[in-house]
């Protein structure tokens, strides 16, 4: 079901702002670049910038997403295993290659473990 870390998306006030310094310290340019999110594409791991602050607090505004083949499938999946709604499947954006799919669980511990189907974002072959 989990194919690895894919991505973390800090929650940012100022995403023009947010892009220009993250663009800045990485030293490149974002891969996916649209005023709902930015994407940089960081030794074959995503950096995501998201404006949405909805329910999001300073120091504890960042989620790792670990990548899915079926966003619905895996989540039903970490349901089914304990975990508890955070937020449903939704689509973050989409293209001919399909939707890009995120959805938050708490885990038994607390936890939020989120999932990510990115047709998009390759890993890169960084040796």
């Amino acid at each position: 079901m989990i194919q690895g870390m894919r991505t973390v998306i800090y929650h940012v006030p100022d995403i023009k702002k947010a892009k220009g310094w993250y663009s800045a310290i990485l030293g490149i340019k974002p891969y996916f670049d649209e005023p709902y999110y930015v994407g940089f594409n960081v030794g074959g791991f995503e950096l995501g910038l998201d404006p949405d602050m909805t329910g999001v607090s300073l120091g504890s505004n960042q989620i790792a997403y670990w990548g899915v083949q079926n966003a619905d499938d895996s989540l039903k999946s970490l349901l089914d295993l304990g975990a508890k709604t955070h937020s449903d499947v939704k689509s973050v954006g989409s293209g001919p290659k399909g939707d890009c799919k995120v959805a938050t669980v708490v885990d038994p511990f607390g936890n939020i473990f989120g999932i990510i189907e990115n047709p998009y974002f390759k890993l890169e072959d960084v040796r």
